[in-house]
């Protein structure tokens, strides 16, 4: 392999890393506090890049003004699946939870099929992002460094929220111990509905920027990049926000590396991800940055 062509490979493989990395944060985030696994967390990150989509179609917004109103449209739909399906499960068995997440997901992704149709649709791009570039024989798209640069950025911004200010330290509180977190009177409900906001927020980003790379949307775009973001969630410590950076990051260069240094292996790219996460779990099953948690009794 040439040096040019592993530099293309490493860029290619923050890219996708950074959004694996996005979208774990927002599994992470909700199973600190409420030890659920959002499993409709792929169907929010479809709904993003769908908005940006009929944004620029049906009500010709430019793309930068569609970009920050399908980032709000998406974070309500977060709050609102949090509303409707997880909140008045707050205090049922976690298994009733569990199986309402489950058919949360199933649920917008017929829905979307219903009405947006399942026929994958072309997604515009700026100009700005796909003029090709050459730097010292690297050929490469500047979409390619502002995916990263965005996401990281974005990840900044929550370690921000999460460690420097009120709310956040409510998420910290309520993800030791909600009982007494609601009996020194933080607004349990509230804290909840901010962190699947920003979750939900996080997944709108990484969905758009998912469709720029790979330039079309559909009602089952989510599902696969769901499920390799919850992997990682896993992988870097569920329930922490840094293990899921490191998390994602690691299955970008897994699944890229691989498919690079062996291209006869590239039908097999999506059984990478859950190759890992078995060894994973039989070696270290908090994962990297995970800690054991102690049921109360």
């Amino acid at each position: 392999m040439s040096y040019q062509m592993f530099i293309q490979h490493f860029l290619n493989a923050i890219t996708l890393g950074s959004l694996y990395a996005l979208i774990a944060i927002g599994y992470s985030m909700v199973y600190g506090i409420l030890r659920l696994i959002n499993f409709a967390h792929g169907e929010i990150f479809m709904l993003g890049a769908y908005f940006v989509f009929w944004g620029t179609t049906l009500f010709h917004l430019p793309w930068v003004a569609a970009v920050p109103v399908a980032i709000i449209a998406t974070a309500f739909c977060g709050v609102l699946v949090d509303r409707c399906a997880y909140r008045p499960l707050r205090d049922a068995p976690r298994i009733s939870a569990l199986i309402s997440a489950i058919g949360v997901s199933f649920f917008l992704q017929n829905f979307a099929i219903v009405v947006f149709s399942a026929i994958p649709r072309p997604v515009y791009r700026p100009d700005w992002l796909v003029m090709p570039l050459l730097v010292h024989g690297v050929h490469f798209l500047p979409l390619t460094l502002v995916v990263p640069l965005i996401s990281f950025v974005l990840m900044l911004v929550v370690l921000y929220v999460v460690y420097k200010t009120k709310p956040g330290l409510a998420m910290r509180a309520i993800s030791k111990d909600i009982e007494t977190s609601r009996l020194m009177g933080v607004s349990v409900d509230q804290i909840v509905a901010i962190t699947f906001m920003i979750g939900s927020a996080l997944a709108a980003a990484s969905g758009i920027m998912w469709s720029l790379r790979y330039p079309q949307v559909h009602p089952m775009m989510g599902m696969i990049p769901g499920f390799k973001a919850f992997i990682a969630a896993v992988v870097g410590g569920i329930g922490s926000i840094q293990g899921a950076v490191i998390g994602g990051m690691f299955l970008g260069f897994i699944e890229i590396m691989i498919v690079a240094f062996f291209p006869n292996l590239s039908g097999f790219k999506d059984a990478f991800a859950f190759i890992l996460l078995i060894f994973l779990l039989l070696l270290r099953p908090t994962g990297i940055m995970g800690e054991r948690l102690e049921e109360k009794v």
